[in-house]
């Protein structure tokens, strides 16, 4: 899975004709502009844009978005901190993803890509045009101190993602080499192609692991202009970027500048929003999408709000058990605590009825498990497991508790009664509250970082409450969250749990036990097992679409019977609420939204919808806000 969200191309060789003859990638070693992780790259040599973008589009402008929270650094890849919004846009990337293939990458800092027969290595050519904002050229060195930078300093992330490397090491003038560890790593050549590259002389005399507020030297289409630290940051376009002619940059950064403003509270924003603050936000709260946006501005069709459909993966969103506290160490338990969520009821009366329920890690995807029991491929690797996996996860589908949907959850209850009582919690008479053998009652902490999610919260709370259990909400700034999340110090979150098209390394991190003890790694659950790092491993190693289909369907099911999450929501379009001053391509991202990267400043809405506030202010009303 990817780690960047920018794509860039330099044009080359496709990738159509490899062909897999006896080894991972083919017998071909020779150099290529593209490269997929199955298949071929959709773009063959020569081809002028992506479909996405529109390379007529006009540049000019300015665009304001809205941040939550504070940040006081402009390092992102360290695990300290809290990095500014949109700090990507001034760094490039060895190669650039296109977001309508699963995964495929095009070259960018590195023209071509160079896979060894026997799979051990991959070589990048530095693009001798690649250059750093200050007009000195990107180096071999610069990758090289990158790689071992990030994964000696950078977040632990970096070390699981990056596990299979041996060594890297500059083979030619303008050539990198990767040389992995044993074993079959098919993700790996792509994982490092997505790697952003770094300047080592402007790092030199600086710690990396520190926080920073001087601009880093970048390679990007954008640089940091202005910024005041939990305020605010300002990017513009460079008008010498390097690569702005490339094929995948064609209709791609039309806006001038590029700011964020910070707000520490949503429904604060939202106010912001209708007053023409800042431009665009995506509506993550059903409550505001139903009751906030009915004005003047939207009913004149100068602010529109909009649903957009996509295919982009939604992943697991939920209650978050740490399993390392004793207190959620038996599955019973947390089995028992989904029972106590109503989905059906909260869907209803909290969020006007906008969600579906997830019952997969990988959801919105053909990755997902809840579509029918295991077939006999997926078999095949649960098998060995049969000893010591739930029997549900060879025959069942998973599925969290439902409701009726009207409030009574009286069954429910019953049912989580019975698994707490199984795991030694029984209700005290005297007192009404759960408690176990040696007394103590079943107490914990909810840990929020967003308000708008302490109405779902209590709605749980309080039929745990009827439960006998006690479960406290506890809201605080993102720094304090932050901090807390990183080492662990947490008994319960709400986390969103991201996934991508093509399951891979990045597993390790979310599953495998070397990460449950690692702070500031992603395994938030504290998972640890055996079965769950052999799968992991066997997904990593799928030598084909259909087999990583296989494989990720068979990890769902063991990570879903785990109970490490009591399953939310998700929908599968975005949400949006913008002022009518944008154009856009016809065609959509079929795998993101392309804002702000493929969409520009429309010249004549832009000048109507000035004329309309204008009018409005001379009426002596509020500037958009409709009142």
């Amino acid at each position: 899975m990817s780690m960047t969200r920018r794509t860039f191309i330099v044009a080359g060789t496709a990738l159509g004709s490899m062909a897999p003859l006896g080894s991972p990638w083919g017998r071909e070693h020779a150099p290529r502009s593209a490269v997929a992780l199955h298949g071929a790259p959709k773009y063959a040599d020569g081809f002028g844009h992506f479909d996405y973008a529109n390379p007529a589009a006009p540049r000019g402008g300015s665009v304001v978005l809205q941040a939550n929270g504070t940040f006081d650094s402009l390092n992102p890849w360290i695990a300290k901190g809290r990095p500014a919004a949109g700090i990507t846009l001034t760094h490039d990337t060895l190669m650039a993803r296109s977001y309508d293939e699963p995964f495929s990458l095009y070259g960018l800092v590195a023209e071509t890509i160079s896979i060894a027969e026997d799979g051990a290595s991959v070589t990048f050519a530095i693009s001798p045009g690649a250059r750093w904002h200050d007009g000195s050229a990107i180096s071999p060195a610069d990758v090289i101190w990158t790689f071992n930078t990030l994964t000696t300093q950078g977040t632990p992330r970096y070390r699981t993602y990056y596990a299979g490397v041996d060594r890297v090491e500059q083979t030619g003038e303008r050539q990198v080499t990767f040389r992995f560890r044993s074993g079959v790593n098919r993700e790996l050549p792509l994982i490092l192609a997505d790697m952003v590259v770094l300047c080592a002389s402007f790092w030199k005399d600086r710690e990396f692991r520190d926080t920073l507020l001087e601009p880093p030297l970048g390679s990007g289409p954008y640089e940091i202009e202005a910024l005041e630290p939990n305020k605010h940051i300002i990017y513009r376009r460079r008008e010498d970027y390097w690569a702005a002619d490339l094929p995948v940059n064609r209709g791609h950064w039309n806006f001038d500048t590029v700011r964020f403003d910070y707000y520490r509270d949503r429904d604060v924003a939202t106010e912001a929003l209708k007053a023409g603050n800042f431009d665009l936000r995506a509506e993550n709260s059903a409550r505001r999408w139903n009751t906030q946006y009915d004005f003047d501005a939207v009913t004149d069709g100068f602010m529109v709000r909009e649903r957009i459909d996509h295919e982009i993966p939604t992943g697991m969103q939920g209650f978050l058990f740490n399993t390392r506290r004793d207190l959620f160490a038996d599955p019973r338990v947390r089995y028992a605590l989904a029972h106590a969520f109503d989905f059906e009821w909260t869907n209803k009366t909290l969020m006007y009825d906008e969600y579906t329920r997830t019952r997969s890690y990988f959801s919105n995807t053909e990755l997902s498990s809840e579509h029918g029991p295991p077939d006999s491929d997926e078999l095949a690797i649960l098998d060995p497991y049969r000893s010591v996996l739930p029997a549900e996860v060879f025959t069942t589908p998973y599925a969290p508790p439902t409701t009726r949907g009207d409030g009574n959850v009286r069954n429910n209850l019953r049912a989580a009664l019975g698994l707490l009582g199984e795991a030694g919690w029984k209700v005290n008479t005297d007192s009404g509250r759960l408690v176990n053998a040696a007394g103590q009652r079943f107490e914990f902490e909810l840990l929020l970082l967003q308000p708008s999610l302490e109405p779902i919260s209590q709605s749980f709370a309080d039929n745990l409450d009827r439960l006998g259990i006690t479960m406290s909400i506890r809201i605080v700034e993102t720094s304090q969250y932050l901090n807390r999340i990183r080492s662990f110090d947490f008994d319960m979150i709400v986390a969103s749990i991201g996934q991508s098209l093509s399951p891979g390394n990045e597993q390790r991190n979310l599953w495998q036990s070397r990460g449950a003890a690692i702070e500031g790694s992603g395994n938030l659950t504290g998972v640890s097992d055996p079965v769950v790092d052999e799968i992991v491993e066997t997904l990593i190693a799928a030598p084909d679409r259909a087999q990583l289909v296989t494989r990720t369907r068979a990890l769902d099911r063991v990570l879903l019977w785990k109970h490490l999450v009591i399953p939310h929501f998700h929908n599968t379009h975005h949400r949006l609420v913008y002022w009518n001053r944008f154009g856009r391509p016809r065609i959509s991202p079929r795998y993101g939204l392309g804002f702000p990267s493929t969409w520009w400043i429309d010249e004549r809405r832009e000048q109507a919808l000035e004329t309309w506030r204008q009018g409005r202010s001379g009426a002596g009303k509020a500037s958009g806000t409709g009142q």
